[in-house]
């Protein structure tokens, strides 16, 4: 029980001082998993994902005729494979659908994004009672790394050379970027806590352009109702906070990139012998991006998944 305490104060208390996926999830790189489905062995899979935000906001929120609707629509396909108990490698090839509207027109470019692949070491597992109660308590930490692939397109012509907006407007970052990534869960009975954190490392490409760090921390309480002997239900909540450093430009910090957001998460995954369903839902409660340049609203994820 000592164990299970101190594992969870640290980690709530490194949950205090996190970074993002790109500048709000959204953009090339973009990096949510949301509660991942059980699997012991092999998982394969697709994600959807939608995102949007609003650049080009002035003073007080207003809004003029530069103003721009960003959408941002990707479609993944993952896999992880479990090695021994002990090492798990997952994999996610994204294919994205973006497009920029205001009062100049649409523009629109599709494609293949960046191939992440992370590989993660089971640092605990343990099962046993809890105090002198029949209340089963479970709990996995990993700890692993990641890198990012510049299999995208990035197009330095689409980087606005006023650097008043920020460079979201890509298929990929053009660089190669490192994760460390942390997981832990812990549920006693059937009500449990999941605790993901990631560190996303990024390099300049070959146009000197260099994203800037992130880091995503997210907390989210379930429960798991069995509602038939193969039919499970987890309901979740939580929230996911994230901050970004700014980009650099050349080796100067561009304009309107970076800062932080707050969203709220709400979702739900089902599982049926070796299908399972899921979907996050993330409102934003509070930001701060780009100095108020930038507006993100709402975004969801949605997955099919196949043990294997």
């Amino acid at each position: 029980m000592k164990k299970i305490i101190i594992i969870w104060i640290l980690l709530l208390c490194g949950g205090t001082t996190t970074i993002a996926c790109d500048i709000c999830g959204c953009g090339s790189g973009s990096f949510y998993l949301g509660i991942l489905p059980d699997f012991n062995s092999k998982i394969a899979g697709v994600r959807y994902r939608y995102n949007n935000i609003r650049s080009h906001i002035g003073p007080g929120g207003s809004t003029s005729y530069l103003t721009t609707d960003e959408r941002y629509h990707t479609a993944e396909v993952w896999g992880g494979w479990t090695f021994q108990d002990r090492v798990r490698v997952m994999a996610n090839m994204p294919f994205h659908l973006i497009e920029k509207s205001n009062q100049e027109g649409l523009q629109r470019k599709s494609g293949p994004g960046d191939l992440m692949v992370q590989s993660l070491y089971r640092l605990l597992r343990h099962k046993g009672n809890l105090f002198k109660d029949n209340a089963l308590v479970v709990q996995d930490l990993w700890l692993g790394g990641g890198i990012k692939l510049p299999t995208g397109k990035y197009m330095p012509s689409d980087k606005d050379e006023s650097g008043k907006s920020a460079n979201l407007f890509q298929l990929g970052t053009g660089s190669f970027d490192f994760m460390l990534l942390l997981m832990y869960d812990i549920r006693i009975q059937d009500i449990g806590l999941n605790l993901n954190s990631n560190y996303k490392l990024n390099t300049a490409n070959r146009y000197d352009y260099n994203y800037g760090n992130k880091w995503s921390n997210s907390v989210q309480v379930y429960y798991k109702l069995r509602l038939h002997k193969h039919l499970l239900v987890t309901p979740n909540a939580g929230i996911q906070y994230e901050y970004a450093a700014r980009d650099l430009d050349e080796g100067y910090p561009a304009l309107n990139s970076g800062g932080q957001i707050l969203f709220g998460s709400f979702g739900a995954e089902t599982s049926y012998r070796k299908l399972a369903l899921g979907g996050n839902w993330q409102p934003v409660w509070s930001q701060n991006l780009a100095a108020g340049a930038i507006k993100a609203r709402n975004r969801f994820m949605l997955h099919l998944s196949f043990l294997l």
